[in-house]
Order: structure tokens, then C-alpha cells, then sequence
């Protein structure tokens, strides 16, 4: 009985082991991506690790085996640094885009072909985390865009103008509310009071005066002629002399 629940928990612990082993590399791909013909194509890769990362220690391999009859090929492999192919259908075309430390072990392709449709396999190994199936990318490369891809471009396109336009007449609208509260804080600091234009300087104030003139109607011709003023010769024509009084006085 006890040889039994030995044999049990030894077999327990290989499976552990084992499930443990399995599961510690996790490589997660895109499944399928779309291409134009012509144009560069980043074939995303993420993983997670049960051990830290070791950069000295950790590898990444892709490879690609075509639609048609062929043989798998090695595209890209990296190890401390990149390690791009030296001949191949690949040779100059496939660039490291990842970042390790990340967990991120992307490539990009440039100037895709016809001859790239098929599948691509990225596979990444953490001593002692060796264990793990590698995550793969079926790559169709075609003529033009999909529609679906041109929707998604052009959703994207009019939301990016449609939130600029929204910061704009935001930026605007705050603008014009400041400026509306400066000029009534402007004119609320300002005076209330009406200044009086008969209390400046007289000198000032000479609009503020009317000439009046006065005439005189002449009664025999109905003409109008300046007025009359006492000249000091009739008044003094008008007034007696002394010398004139005297004399009647002493008759």
C-alpha cells in the first residue's frame, strides 16, 4: 500500500513537472495579417516566460515554409543582437522590430512579394524555459487593400480630424470666455461716475458759450441798426456846466 502512494505521488510530480514545463514559454502571434504587395509588414510575436529573461541566454528563430512545395527557411534569428539572413529569399528584407526585455520578439518584412504568402513560425527559447510550440502568422499578400482594412484606415483618419477639430473649437471657445471676463472686470474697475463738461477749465469751454447780439428795428424805415450807445459827449452835452450855473446864480 505504501509502495502504491509512492508510485501515485512520483507520478504526480512527473506530471507537474511536465505541465509546468509545458506551459512556461507562451508565444502568442497574430494568426493570419494581410499585406499590400510592395509594402513593409511588422509580423507581431509576444511572450511570457516562467524564468527571467536572460539576455545573453534567450534566442529567437523565425522561419517560413511557403504555400507551394518547398522546405521551411530561416528568415530572421536573434541572440544578444540580430542576426538577419545572409542569402534567401529573406536577404535584406526581414529587420528586428522587437524589444526582449519586453517580451516582445517582432520582426518586420520590407517590400513584401508573392512569393512571401505562406506561413511564418516565431519561436523563442529562455534556458531553462526551452518548452513551448511557437506561435505562427499566415502571411497573404495581395493586390490591393481590403475593404475592410480601407474602412478601418479611413474611420481612423476622420477621428483623428474630427478630435482635432473638438480641441480646437474647445481652445477657442476657452479663449474667447477669458476674454469676455477680462473686459467685464475691465470695465467694472472703471469709474461710474459722469463728468459735468460745464466743470472744466473755461478756457477749455469756450464752445460751451453763445454770442447773443441785440439789434434795434428803427421805426421809420423798419430797418435793423446796431444798437445805440451813450457816447460820454452827449452825456456831457446833456449835463449843465458849472460855469453856466454860477452865472445864474448871480443874476
Amino acid at each position: 500500500m505504501c509502495v502504491y502512494r509512492l508510485q501515485v505521488l512520483v507520478l504526480f510530480g512527473l506530471a507537474a513537472s511536465g505541465l509546468r514545463q509545458a506551459v512556461g514559454m507562451r508565444v502568442y502571434t497574430s494568426g493570419e495579417q494581410e499585406a499590400v504587395n510592395g509594402t513593409d509588414v511588422r509580423l507581431k510575436c509576444t511572450f511570457e516566460s516562467k524564468e527571467n529573461i536572460k539576455p545573453s541566454l534567450l534566442s529567437v528563430s523565425w522561419t517560413f515554409r511557403p504555400l507551394g512545395p518547398g522546405h521551411d527557411e530561416s528568415v530572421f534569428f536573434y541572440q544578444e543582437k540580430p542576426y538577419p539572413p545572409a542569402e534567401g529569399r529573406f536577404r535584406k528584407k526581414a529587420l528586428w522590430a522587437g524589444d526582449i526585455l519586453a517580451g516582445d520578439a517582432s520582426i518586420i518584412i520590407r517590400e513584401v512579394k508573392f512569393t512571401f504568402n505562406g506561413t511564418f513560425s516565431c519561436q523563442v527559447k529562455n534556458p531553462p524555459d526551452v518548452h513551448g510550440n511557437p506561435g505562427t502568422v499566415k502571411l497573404t499578400v495581395v493586390h490591393t487593400a481590403s475593404f475592410s482594412e480601407i474602412v478601418v484606415v479611413a474611420g481612423i483618419i476622420l477621428g483623428a480630424i474630427a478630435l482635432i477639430m473638438v480641441v480646437l473649437i474647445l481652445v477657442l471657445s476657452i479663449r474667447r470666455c477669458r476674454k469676455k471676463r477680462q473686459n467685464r472686470e475691465r470695465n467694472s474697475e472703471l469709474p461710474q461716475t459722469r463728468k459735468d463738461p460745464t466743470m472744466c477749465h473755461p478756457a477749455k469751454a469756450v464752445h460751451l458759450y453763445v454770442e447773443v447780439s441785440s439789434f434795434e428795428v428803427d421805426s421809420s424805415d423798419g430797418m435793423i441798426s446796431d444798437p445805440s450807445t451813450p457816447e460820454s459827449s452827449s452825456s456831457e452835452e446833456d449835463e449843465p456846466s458849472s460855469d453856466e450855473d454860477e452865472g445864474d446864480d448871480s443874476d
